[in-house]
C-alpha cells in the first residue's frame, strides 16, 4: 500500500507542476497581446458584439481584481459594463401593445384631408373611397372580389 504522505507529496509535487505550467501559459498568452496591439499601432480595436459578449462573461467569472491583472485589450471597468448591459439585456423584456394595431398615420391624414376637401360626405363615403383603391388592385391581380355575408346588408335597392 502507497504510504499517504508520500502521496501528499506527489500530488503537491502535480499541483505545483500544473499551477507553473498555467502561469507560463498565462505569460504567453500576455506577451502574444501585446505584440498584437503593437501591430495595431494606434488604431482603435473594433470588436463585435458577439466578441464583446464573450469578453464580458469570461471577465465576469474573473472578477474586477483579476481583470486588472489580465485585461489587456480594455479596461476591466469596461468589461463588467459590457456584462451589465448583457444582463439588462436579458431581463429587460419586450413591451408589447395590446389590442387593434393603430392607424397608419398616412391614412389618417388622408381621412381628414378628404373630410375637409367635401363637407357634405359621411363617413360611410370616405371609408369607400379608402377602400376604392383597394378593390382596384384586386381586379388588376386578377382576384374577383366576391361579396361578403353583410354586403347586402348595405346595399340600397334590388
Amino acid at each position: 500500500m502507497i504510504d499517504a504522505v508520500g502521496l501528499r507529496v506527489v500530488l503537491v509535487a502535480l499541483a505545483g507542476w500544473v499551477n507553473r505550467h498555467q502561469l507560463e501559459v498565462i505569460e504567453y498568452l500576455r506577451e502574444e497581446n501585446r505584440i498584437l496591439k503593437e501591430h495595431l499601432d494606434g488604431w482603435r480595436l473594433r470588436l463585435t458584439n458577439i466578441q464583446r459578449r464573450r469578453l464580458a462573461v469570461n471577465g465576469h467569472r474573473l472578477g474586477r481584481r483579476a481583470l486588472r491583472d489580465v485585461a489587456t485589450l480594455v479596461t476591466p471597468e469596461t468589461i463588467l459594463r459590457w456584462h451589465r448591459q448583457l444582463i439588462a439585456r436579458k431581463w429587460t423584456a419586450v413591451q408589447r401593445r395590446v389590442g387593434r394595431p393603430g392607424v397608419l398615420r398616412e391614412i389618417r391624414h388622408l381621412t381628414v384631408r378628404m373630410a375637409r376637401e367635401n363637407p357634405t360626405w359621411g363617413y360611410r363615403r370616405i371609408q369607400g373611397a379608402l377602400e376604392e383603391p383597394r378593390a382596384s388592385r384586386r381586379s388588376i391581380h386578377g382576384r374577383q372580389h366576391s361579396p361578403g355575408p353583410r354586403d347586402w346588408l348595405c346595399r340600397s335597392g334590388p
